[in-house]
């Protein structure tokens, strides 16, 4: 027997004796995978909406950047010829 086999056993058995109501069980496995969400969430290290359409707006003005600078590189490299 498994632990996920164990863990509904036991909570079967409680239900059936009146200890714990289905709303109890449905309550503690909300629970249990809204913690294990942000447990995931943690690791992966995942960044809000927000904070990526900042960086977003930050990358998009750097690369106008970098493409008027390479522009300019070129004319003066053409100018000196």
């Amino acid at each position: 027997m498994n632990n996920s086999e164990k863990i509904m056993g036991l909570l079967s058995g409680l239900v059936k004796n009146g200890i714990l109501t289905s709303k109890d069980v449905k309550k503690e496995i909300l629970n249990d995978l809204k913690f294990r969400k942000d447990e995931l969430i943690s690791k992966l290290q995942l960044v809000s909406k927000e904070e990526f359409e900042i960086l977003k707006k930050i990358v998009q003005k750097q690369d106008k950047e970098i493409q008027k600078l390479k522009k300019n590189k070129k004319i003066k490299k053409a100018k000196k010829s």
